[in-house]
């Protein structure tokens, strides 16, 4: 099943994810280096990862969604599409109170901050394994002309591939 928003002939959800999962994963081990070492500057910058982490998942989002509500009703990928969803929606939440937990002191956050970043990251391994299954073992995203040896994404062959800068299917 093709994506139904995609730029050059790929998911723009799955270029899109990139960004709030490596954002926030990157905050947890400015969080570790601020345990050990007890630099605010790494608290800080932890703090200002989240943020661009959270607002990067609200870009991101819309765009599963779009991706989701393609899926066939009743199949087991819509399930795990729902559950993959609704995972990343807890998490971003989780992560919006260990950023409103900072916020007054980011270079100093109080034990909560952590115990809820450190939550959120655990439960985002599980919603990204969920994406993967998505994508990987159920075809959610792939092309309908994938193939070890099929043409680039680049170029359009009237196949309906959606190769236009940004096509919207």
């Amino acid at each position: 099943m093709e994506s139904r928003v995609r730029l050059l002939g790929h998911p723009v959800h799955q270029q899109l994810i990139v960004f709030p999962l490596g954002l926030l994963a990157t905050a947890l081990l400015f969080d570790l280096v601020y345990l050990v070492g007890g630099n605010g500057t790494m608290a800080f910058v932890s703090y200002c990862l989240i943020s661009v982490g959270l607002l990067s998942g609200l870009v991101a989002a819309p765009f599963g969604t779009i991706d989701w509500l393609a899926i066939p009703a009743g199949t087991r990928a819509k399930r795990i599409g729902l559950l993959h969803g609704v995972g990343n929606l807890v998490v971003m939440g989780v992560f919006l109170g260990s950023w409103l937990l900072r916020r007054g002191t980011p270079e100093a956050p109080e034990a909560g901050a952590f115990v809820l970043s450190f939550a959120a990251g655990a439960l985002a391994l599980v919603t990204a394994w969920l994406g993967g299954e998505l994508v990987s073992r159920l075809g959610v995203g792939v092309s309908d002309n994938a193939g070890l040896d099929a043409e680039s994404s680049l170029r359009d062959h009237g196949h309906g591939g959606g190769h236009a800068p940004l096509s919207g299917r």
